[in-house]
């Protein structure tokens, strides 16, 4: 019966449209007290749930990604990925793809590369012939390329859902792979969508040009090998690797390209904090409604359930992608990596998974989920920035999100492509 009471009431509060933090802070409460358990325990649950010293990393990590933002490192980014692959057929879509990957290095969060990228791309890109819908598309399907890409809070927030005995230098280092793979096939989808349809083919810059926006864009570049290789040699833990991140982020912003203004910083600094009270609050409650999943012994009874239908680890994998990209659609990410990881991640280990494997399996399919209707966060932004209706995005995406889906299989059932970079810094 606690069970009930307990999805019950999370379910009937998030569909009259209450905060997700609330949801699950109502409904924990609601479950405790028909358990006649004490109420404090749901406020002591929300307090160790955010009381854990790696969650630091999340607001420097946030706050270094919007200075980097406002201090035009976007623009020259994609400046840079446009004299790369600007000449291929469709251009301008595998520029995006590509200014998706090494921002995603920078910002590390999905919703910002679209707002970021998107403001830039989309309106060029309709400028020159390109159809709203593909821009939109390839903008808000290609950000999710910087959940797998290290400084994803994404990743944090999943080791400490797994009680913190997952390395943050391994899940960084794991999800590499994935992220490129997703981006090599969201460029052939581009080039082939863009052949379809007849758009242009740009000239070649020349490697002159090529050079000095790589020089000018190496300050912000430069980021990505400081969070990465700081966590990865381990001279930094991620939580210093993201303090160290917003004070290189200020020097480049206001010394190197002096183009944050002391407004944009304050805008910026508000912005963090908003963010991050947000994201611990949706953490903090998601903890308490996670213990009460551990305390009715869900995770076993899942267990157990999922060994009388199969025994076979390819059929359990594929249950488990299901559920989670149809669980993607309703809820947003954070969340849904607190309320999860106690639930599936026993499964998987279960079934013989290695953690840091469905780490990234779990991180993939939910980001596919924030392009989904009816709560894809992601779509919402890029719908917003191309000012199109969902529906009219969702006609065409379909290219996009079946290459998204492919990496997905092909990220869940070879390991290696996992598993094999960690390994080579053990």
């Amino acid at each position: 019966m606690e069970l009930y009471i307990l999805f019950g009431t999370f379910s009937f509060l998030l569909l009259i449209g209450t905060p997700v933090a609330f949801c699950l802070g109502v409904s924990s409460f609601a479950t405790i007290a028909y358990l006649g358990l004490p109420p404090v325990v749901v406020f002591q649950r929300l307090n160790s749930g955010v009381s854990v010293f790696a969650l630091m990393a999340i607001p420097f990590f946030i706050y270094a990604g919007d200075l980097m933002v406002r201090g035009d490192i976007a623009r020259r980014l994609v400046s840079l990925a446009e004299a790369f692959v600007g000449h291929f057929r469709g251009g301008l879509g595998q520029v995006n793809v590509l200014s998706s990957v090494m921002f995603g290095g920078v910002s590390g969060s999905a919703a910002a590369d679209a707002s970021a990228v998107g403001g830039l791309m989309v309106p060029q890109m309709k400028e020159r012939g390109y159809g709203v819908d593909y821009a939109v598309n390839i903008t808000v399907v290609s950000s999710i390329i910087a959940l797998l890409l290290p400084p994803s809070h994404n990743m944090i927030i999943y080791s400490i859902a797994a009680g913190g005995r997952i390395s943050i230098a391994d899940l960084f280092t794991a999800g590499i792979i994935p992220g490129f793979l997703l981006a090599v096939a969201l460029m052939v989808a581009a080039w082939w969508v863009a052949k379809q349809r007849g758009y242009p083919v740009q000239k070649f810059q020349g490697f002159r040009m090529m050079g000095a926006l790589f020089v000018s864009a190496l300050p912000g570049l430069i980021m990505v090998a400081i969070i990465f290789g700081g966590v990865r040699s381990g001279v930094f833990t991620a939580s210093e690797s993201s303090n160290i991140a917003v004070v290189y982020a200020l020097i480049v912003t206001f010394f190197v390209y002096k183009t944050l203004s002391f407004s944009d910083f304050v805008e910026a600094t508000f912005a963090a904090v908003r963010t991050t009270a947000m994201v611990l609050l949706v953490i903090g409650c998601a903890a308490a409604f996670g213990w009460l999943l551990a305390y009715t012994r869900v995770p076993s009874s899942l267990v157990v359930l999922l060994k009388s239908v199969s025994e076979n680890p390819i059929v359990i994998l594929l249950l488990l992608n299901i559920v989670l990209l149809m669980l993607g659609t309703f809820m947003d990410m954070s969340p849904l990596i607190v309320i999860t990881t106690p639930i599936f991640l026993p499964v998987a280990t279960a079934f013989g998974v290695d953690p840091v494997h469905f780490g990234v399996i779990l991180i993939l399919n939910l980001g596919i989920g924030l392009c989904t209707p009816p709560v894809g966060a992601v779509l919402f932004v890029g719908c917003a920035v191309g000012r199109i209706s969902i529906w009219e995005a969702m006609k065409s995406i379909w290219p996009f999100y079946g290459a998204a889906v492919g990496v997905l299989m092909l990220v869940t059932y070879i390991p290696t492509l996992s598993l094999w970079l960690p390994s080579v810094f053990k």
